[in-house]
Formats: C-alpha cells, structure tokens, sequence
C-alpha cells in the first residue's frame, strides 16, 4: 500500500519562495566513546551520521547494514510489484490515462548530503525556475526508501514555517481508510461477508463520488464523506472510525483494486490547493505522483547506495541503544550500550 505525504502551506495572495544562499553546513559527527545520552536522545541525523563514522571499518556493523540494504531493496521491490498490478488494474478499467507523461524529474544525489542542504537546494531551484506570479507551489519527491525523502519533506515544511507561512500535512492514507470505511459499511448494510467481490468497478465509482475534498465548517481543507449513512469529516474520525480494526483489517484489500481512482483524487485535491494558492509538499512513488501536474519534480538518490542498509542499521542501532539505555540506572557508558545493542542485533539476524 502506498501511503502518499502532503504538506499544505497556507499563503495570502501570490507565492513567492524568498531568495537564499545554499547552505554550506558540513555533517556533525563525534566520537561514540564522547556520545551523551542526550546526543542518543535526539535519535535523528547527527545521531546517526556518528554511528556512520565510528563503525566505519566494523564488520559487525557492516554485516547489520549489508542486511538492512537487502531487506529495504526487497521490501522496495515487492510494494512496486503490488503497485504496478494495481496501476495496471486502474488503466485497464479507464480510471488512469496509460499514454499519460509527467513533467522530467530533477535527479538530485543526495550522498554526503544533510537533509538541511538537500532541502536548500530544493528550494534554490524552485527560485530559479518559479514565475513572477505563481498561484500556490507543489513539489514532488520521490526516491528510493532510505534516501531521505520524509526528513527533507520536514527540513522544506520548517524552511516555510520560517518565512511566516502557514503548514498543515495530510496523509493520503486516509483516501484509502475512507474508501474502505465505505466498503465495509455498504457489506454490512448488503450481509455481504465478500468485500472483495463487492469491490466492483460500478462500486468504487459510487462510494468515490461520496468523497469530497474542500474547507470544512472551521475554514480547513478536510476530506469529506457523505454516503451510506455517514456525513462526517476525516479530521473528525481519523483517529477512531477510520482506525477501527474492521478498516484497518480490509484496507490492503481495498488499495489493491482503488490505486487508480485514490490517484485521481489526490491529483484533484492537489490542484484545489494550488489554486487555492497554497504550497503542497508531496513525497511518495513514482507510480503514483506521476499523475500531479508540476514543473518541480526531485528523485532523491545515493550514488553510494550501500549508504541505504547502512543509514537503516544506524537507525536500528541508535533505537536500540536508546532503549537499553532508558532502561538501566546504573553508570553503564553509552559506548558500552551500543556496543552491546550491536552484538545482539548482528545475533538476531545471524539466527534467522
């Protein structure tokens, strides 16, 4: 299942992006023996870049990173597959134009790289290529997982905030919860115990024309849902009706036949928002963001893409060192906390 990020930015008038220098800002890293709990703490790129550097030339860690790489390759590599088929189903029922061509993206690699300054040169190239009167922005970022895509999508959200705007994120995991909201509804108004049958061509079209994108009765872009009984906002249910485990349990079902008619609204929705003249921060797959129109298109990569496992394994590390270290009230260093967190994940995947 594809869950696609949007960051709406609120803004009156015209957008303008205001002029920057690119930052130079190099990537903090300190010896694991100097490394406070605090550091540990922020559990975010420093953090993670001075694991990097210290267990440089560790085959423990190597073998924990060699591990992650082909673990988030594979994971990569079978969702693709699950959203080619469910692209396809969409062209093929005429909910997607197949011959449809997106603008080129920008390919940006990212190695060596701080999210702060992939973020800077971003924004520096919207600059150079934005009109001198642009209703609303949207950018779109896509890559493969352990680029950088969700923390850069934060680094543009907080560069934006700073220039006085407005932001609000939208998860279109709730396009999904939605649909699936109304399916299971309208199985239990038919006792139907075959959701997956029910998911007709005929059917998603009408419970898709029950979602409505638009401001709600406080002055804020919401989804809307109106059919079968319900008239309620997402803002208002997304965090009990639309996580109930009956949703929850059906939505990859659901995603798997409504790929094409959740692109169409998130392309839709997008458009209202421009528009509206606000900036919209899209981060996901290709496959599906293809079909946003925008001139401002980033595939974020690694040339070095054994720098993928190897972010991941820090990323585990650091998670469990913290752990360890929330645990324990006695003077254990946190050199000696990562290192014992690191022989018990290398043990971990050594026995499966």
């Amino acid at each position: 299942m594809d869950f696609v990020l949007f960051a709406g930015t609120a803004v009156l008038g015209r957008y303008f992006v205001t002029p920057r220098k690119t930052s130079t800002t190099t990537t903090t890293t300190m010896s694991v023996a100097a490394i406070s709990l605090e550091t540990l703490q922020q559990q975010n790129a420093v953090t993670s870049n001075t694991l990097l550097e210290e267990y440089k030339d560790s085959r423990r860690f190597a073998k924990l990173a060699a591990y992650e790489g082909d673990l988030t390759i594979q994971r990569d590599q079978e969702d693709a597959s699950k959203l080619i088929k469910g692209i396809e189903f969409a062209q093929q029922k005429g909910v997607i134009d197949p011959h449809f061509v997106p603008e080129p993206y920008i390919p940006m690699d990212v190695l060596g790289k701080t999210p702060d300054q992939v973020a800077e040169l971003i924004l520096q190239h919207v600059e150079e290529h934005q009109t001198t009167e642009q209703n609303g922005l949207v950018l779109v970022l896509v890559g493969l997982s352990g680029t950088g895509k969700g923390t850069t999508v934060a680094k543009l959200n907080e560069k934006l905030q700073r220039q006085g705007l407005s932001v609000t994120t939208w998860s279109n995991g709730n396009v999904f919860r939605s649909v699936t909201l109304l399916a299971t509804t309208w199985c239990e108004q038919h006792q139907n115990d075959d959701l997956e049958a029910a998911l007709t061509k005929d059917n998603l079209a009408s419970w898709m024309s029950m979602l409505s994108f638009g401001k709600n009765p406080e002055g804020v872009y919401d989804i809307r849902i109106q059919g079968l009984g319900l008239d309620c906002y997402v803002s208002k249910i997304q965090n009990t009706l639309l996580k109930s485990p009956t949703v929850s349990k059906y939505i990859p079902t659901v995603a798997q036949y409504t790929q094409g008619e959740v692109i169409v609204f998130a392309a839709q929705a997008v458009e209202i928002l421009q528009r509206a003249g606000i900036c919209v921060l899209l981060e996901g797959r290709e496959l599906t963001v293809n079909y946003v129109r925008t001139p401002h298109r980033f595939v974020l990569h690694l040339s070095d893409e054994s720098l993928i496992g190897k972010r991941r394994a820090a990323q585990r590390l650091m998670a469990a060192a913290l752990h360890d270290a929330e645990q324990r009230a006695d003077t254990t260093s946190v050199k000696e906390i990562l290192e014992a967190a690191l022989d018990r994940l290398v043990e971990d995947i050594t026995q499966n």
